[in-house]
């Protein structure tokens, strides 16, 4: 049977966080090891993580206590090299997972070795029927977005389907596609912290012939932020930054010159609306380009993972659809 870590990185998840193990306790596909990575939690994540524990002790759990916030990357990247089993479910701790979560997925990949991830069908209100993410699909314009996000599910979703990409919120990730994409020995790039993270991973695997795929049957919760809406005022500046500098750095590594230049008129469209919604509305964001030196570490990546890049431009760029 293959064997399955599930990693949850955590800060300031107390709220959540025992709902969550409890859901992949419930899982009808054995668990090899847990392993959850708290990012320097100031209320009580990680004393009701122990206290779960010490109460499920037939299950491996492991507890990293971090110092300071390494962000989604950095955590996630300590739990993946903790495990080496032969798949790994990233998690966030905010998801409520249904019981046959990993086995359903487990079943599609297998039937399938190229594929390298694969994620289910996330509820942000199970009861209301209202979706949160069927996969990551991305526009010509290089935005990247949640399908089927905030709509009511009326079976619109319910085809099996290759995606372009996985949202990293409940995610299954096959052990040889994370050793295959990993640059300097990092599965998430840790420059991003938080925040496109996942989508920089879905295209870099897509470049190396991986396949991602949607199997509607495998259900979870994903509650996030949506409990409390935040203004974007309120969200502190640097993690703003990041969830703006990002896509930069991501299309940086992985894009095709020739389907950036197809594309160009669009990306131009988007980039002017967009900086001139952020003089209006966010003139903060922009001091982010002061960090221009980030940027050479983003093209030696760049050249690391174009010179393995074995997917036809044709096949990958098929996933970029829509304009605004």
């Amino acid at each position: 049977m293959d064997s399955v870590s599930v990693h949850i990185v955590t800060f300031n998840s107390a709220d959540d966080i025992e709902a969550c193990l409890e859901a992949v306790n419930n899982q009808t596909h054995p668990i090899d090891q847990i392993v959850v990575v708290d990012n320097a939690s100031n209320d009580d994540t990680v004393t009701i993580i122990k206290k779960w524990r010490d109460k499920n002790i037939h299950l491996p759990l492991q507890i990293v206590e971090n110092k300071r916030n390494n962000g989604f990357a950095g955590g996630h990247n300590q739990a993946i090299n903790q495990t080496k089993t032969d798949f790994s479910l990233i998690l966030n701790p905010d998801v409520s997972l249904d019981p046959n979560y990993i086995r359903h997925i487990l079943e599609v990949m297998n039937s399938s070795p190229s594929t390298g991830s694969a994620t289910g069908k996330l509820y942000r209100d199970e009861k209301g029927m209202i979706l949160d993410s069927t996969g990551i699909a991305i526009k010509k314009n290089r935005r990247a977005y949640d399908r089927g996000a905030n709509e009511k599910d009326e079976g619109q979703w319910d085809e099996h389907t290759d995606l372009f990409g996985v949202s990293g919120a409940a995610a299954v990730y096959r052990r040889k596609m994370i050793e295959d994409i990993s640059v300097n020995g990092q599965f998430f790039d840790e420059t991003f912290f938080a925040y496109k993270e996942d989508v920089d991973v879905a295209w870099r695997a897509k470049l190396l012939g991986w396949k991602a795929t949607f199997v509607p049957r495998a259900i979870a919760l994903h509650q996030r932020g949506w409990k409390e809406e935040k203004k974007r005022s309120e969200i502190p500046l640097f993690i703003r930054h990041h969830s703006y500098i990002n896509r930069y750095y991501m299309m940086v590594k992985n894009e095709k010159v020739s389907f950036l230049i197809l594309h160009s008129p669009i990306i131009i469209f988007y980039e002017i609306a967009s900086f001139f919604y952020a003089i209006m509305k966010e003139r903060e964001l922009l001091t982010v380009w002061k960090q221009m030196s980030t940027f050479s570490s983003m093209f030696e990546k760049r050249k690391q993972i174009q010179s393995r890049s074995i997917e036809s431009a044709n096949n990958i760029y098929r996933f970029f659809k829509g304009i605004w």
